[in-house]
């Protein structure tokens, strides 16, 4: 919970963020060695703060190559560790923001930035990122640590960015925001459907960041999204934990302080001219969803015509996935199964479990029942999270039944 803060907080006085993980992680050690002695502190965070801190200012002190600096900076280094740095016009006023921005370098690939985010801020770990890719876990893994060997290589320094070069970096930085929201709000493996923690972090992210660039309009988008989708957060599961699919969800559940929130940001990203923007797309297919006072209330038609738009823009299989969902929602199962079919052979979906999941429903529309119990189970055959799995193996069973999967339609 506190290792994003952490580490951005050593990167300030370090200036290397894999020495700062690294540090972060010697000061985890020493809670696990002193607190069974001398008990949990009554706050843990600034304890672990507190020693990683130290340890930074005397890694610092111990290099050779810092010591001309520390010579001619006085005390400004060590003061640098316990005092905030005063905040200018325009200045990222939070420390995981700034780690957020220095791992964005353009010195890094695009895909690397986003893996070396999203391990450091997001505490994700590799196979986590690699379901977030749809990419080999392996290759994640390689990805994160030649980032931080090219960070260290390169000098990147732990600054805030200003005008171009900011910009070059904020695409980056909004797709690790909506990556770490995602893995919260669907969980890639586990007990649990949602991992709260995550979709917070990635929230207060969006809306910093949205304050700090209020003429950008994708990123209001993002907080649009964001907002509306965390909206549902309460509705999602059941007493149990157990997923609950978007057409069975108590809508008085949701949220609407949020959902009030998210639309004002839709509207701000429209205003400065974002309204084709990914993540304003995305944010209006939620809005859609939101404005729906019941399922059956729900426009389709335009939902997939607002796919059709996004496809334009960022052409994905996962969302060609979605716009074959809302096709089939509009038009029929039999339209949406064609869509999904001209995917099968996509190789970033082999291992997707939403692919045979998406399948199995429209099967079970159709009536043909035990082929969809069949993509039902390879389904949750793919999926790691135990929730999931276990959905997943209840409509396979109410498939294999004399009727069609209860709770047809999208997911949660």
């Amino acid at each position: 919970m506190e290792s994003a803060r952490i580490i951005a907080t050593v990167a300030r006085i370090v200036r290397d963020v894999g020495i700062a993980e690294e540090i972060a992680q010697d000061a985890l050690v020493a809670a696990l060695e002193q607190w069974p002695e001398s008990g949990v502190p009554d706050r843990p965070g600034a304890w672990l703060t507190a020693t990683a801190k130290h340890r930074a200012v005397d890694l610092v002190r111990r290099r050779e190559t810092y010591a001309r600096k520390l010579a001619e900076a006085g005390r400004e280094l060590v003061e640098e560790a316990y005092d905030p740095e005063p905040s200018g016009p325009g200045d990222i006023d939070d420390d995981v923001l700034r780690l957020v921005f220095t791992a964005c370098h353009p010195v890094l690939s695009a895909e690397a930035r986003t893996a070396l985010t999203l391990r450091l801020v997001g505490g994700l770990r590799t196979d986590e990122i690699a379901r977030a890719f749809l990419v080999p876990e392996p290759t994640v893994a390689q990805r994160i640590v030649r980032a931080k060997r090219t960070l260290a290589k390169a000098g990147v320094p732990f600054e805030v960015p200003y005008g171009a070069d900011r910009a070059v970096r904020l695409g980056s930085v909004l797709e690790v925001i909506y990556l770490i929201f995602n893995e919260g709000y669907a969980a890639t493996a586990g007990d649990d459907l949602l991992r709260p923690a995550l979709c917070e972090d990635a929230l207060r992210l969006a809306r910093q960041l949205a304050a700090l660039m209020p003429k950008e309009g994708e990123v209001h988008g993002l907080a649009a999204l964001l907002e509306i989708q965390a909206s549902r957060t309460a509705a999602r599961t059941g007493p149990d934990g157990a997923p609950v699919l978007l057409a069975d969800q108590n809508r008085r559940r949701w949220n609407r302080l949020l959902i009030r929130r998210g639309f004002a940001a839709l509207e701000r990203a429209v205003e400065a001219g974002g309204a084709n923007g990914p993540y304003a797309l995305q944010a209006a297919v939620a809005a859609c969803h939101a404005r729906a006072a019941t399922y059956e209330d729900t426009d389709w038609r335009t939902i997939a015509t607002l796919y059709g738009r996004l496809a334009a823009v960022a052409p994905s299989p996962v969302v060609e996935l979605n716009r074959a969902v809302a096709v089939s929602m509009a038009d029929g199962p039999e339209a949406g199964l064609a869509l999904v079919d001209a995917l099968a052979t996509a190789p970033a979906l082999s291992g997707y479990h939403l692919l045979p999941s998406v399948r199995g429903d429209l099967l079970a529309r159709m009536g043909r029942t035990q082929e969809a119990r069949a993509e039902f189970e390879r389904a949750a055959a793919l999926t790691r999270n135990e929730r999931e799995r276990a959905l997943l193996r209840e409509r396979a069973a109410k498939a294999g039944g004399t009727g069609p999967a209860g709770g047809a339609g999208p997911g949660p």
